[in-house]
């Protein structure tokens, strides 16, 4: 009989969590001041696939760069992650862990203008998986993956400090090497802004 990945999955999250609660945003002039290293966001995320589960935490650098269109804003930010996967590993009650390893540049677009509301984005980018994933019924055959996503979401707050985010994510080698099964994720992402 199998046991539930959620119990032992929980416990990156709710530290993961408790980290995001004791940042304090910055004040509008140290913001002027902050080196261009430093993030402009963090963010926690949890996943699910099929036959896995994923806790993820990161950090964002929103680009200067923004582009006014008849119907909304074009930004982005460049995403650098790092999760936890566990997944059923095949007939054992074990379960196989995954670290994942990330940078994506991401495309954002602002309804109606502004860098607040609702907004839709994609991304693509690079992923070290450690060791292979494996499942129940899929192995990879790489370390490397792509990762691309769809999300949809909010960004509110006084300042746009706070956005919540509905994504679609796609890990796959892009037929690098066979077998390639890829692996969807259905994710919800918080992130906090400084």
């Amino acid at each position: 009989m199998k046991q539930p990945v959620a119990p032992t999955f929980l416990r990156p999250v709710a530290i993961a969590l408790c980290g995001l609660a004791l940042l304090r945003p910055a004040a509008a002039s140290a913001h002027e001041d902050r080196s261009p290293w430093w993030p402009t966001a963090v963010f926690t995320q949890l996943g699910v696939a099929e036959n896995a589960n994923a806790a993820v935490l990161g950090v964002l650098w929103d680009w200067s760069w923004r582009r006014d269109v008849g119907w909304g804003r074009v930004t982005g930010y460049w995403e650098v992650s790092f999760g936890r996967w566990a997944s059923d590993a095949g007939g054992s009650s074990a379960h196989a862990w995954v670290t994942q390893v990330g940078i994506t540049p991401v495309l954002r677009l602002y309804t109606g203008g502004g860098d607040t509301g609702w907004y839709g984005e994609l991304g693509i980018g690079a992923n070290l998986l450690l060791p292979i994933y494996r499942s129940e019924d899929k192995r990879f055959s790489t370390k490397f993956n792509f990762g691309d996503h769809l999300a949809a979401g909010w960004r509110f707050g006084d300042r746009g400090e706070h956005d919540v985010a509905l994504r679609i994510q796609h890990f796959s080698n892009a037929g690098i090497k066979d077998p390639n099964p890829g692996e969807d994720f259905l994710q919800l992402r918080y992130s906090r802004r400084f």
